[in-house]
């Protein structure tokens, strides 16, 4: 029974090796795939809450936010509509749930697209002086929406380059 029992112990130390093995392996994928946020995950939840507050303030001809996602101004108002919103809000929120580092990419580089089309959107408010046609100027909303978009989108890429 003394022969048997070295090479039992023997079994049972390869068996315990192949799993501690499996379970490294399987932590290192996750930690490859993931992104740990710290303090910049709260620093990108509350720039999410105030592009929210961007979205039910006034943009445009006293529409707020939300209204001109949903058609009630001229394109490019809508399309910040949309990019704010779905990268800035929808976006963010599954990449601060999933914590997927792919993830901080897709929000940094939609993020700025959607900076970009928040100024343009601005400046579209800003150019037409013929009564009755957009260019009334920015709503606050507006604004702080673009401002917030900007900010977001310079935290993600801040995420995005931290792996390494």
């Amino acid at each position: 029974m003394h022969g048997a029992r070295p090479d039992s112990d023997h079994e049972h130390r390869g068996n315990d090796l192949g799993h501690l093995a499996a379970d490294a392996e399987a932590a290192l994928d996750r930690a490859v795939k993931t992104v740990e946020f710290g303090r910049r995950g709260f620093g990108v939840a509350v720039t999410v809450f105030v592009l929210l507050i961007g979205l039910v303030l006034p943009w445009v001809d006293g529409f707020a936010g939300w209204q001109v996602l949903l058609g009630r101004a001229d394109a490019i108002p809508q399309l910040f509509a949309a990019t704010a919103t779905g990268f800035g809000v929808l976006a963010s929120a599954v990449a601060l749930a999933t914590r997927r580092w792919w993830l901080t990419w897709v929000c940094a580089v939609g993020g700025w697209f959607a900076s970009v089309d928040g100024i343009l959107a601005i400046w579209s408010q800003q150019s037409a002086t013929a009564p009755d046609v957009a260019g009334g100027g920015p709503g606050i909303g507006l604004v702080l929406s673009t401002v917030a978009m900007v900010v977001l989108a310079a935290q993600w890429m801040r995420l995005a380059w931290s792996r390494p």
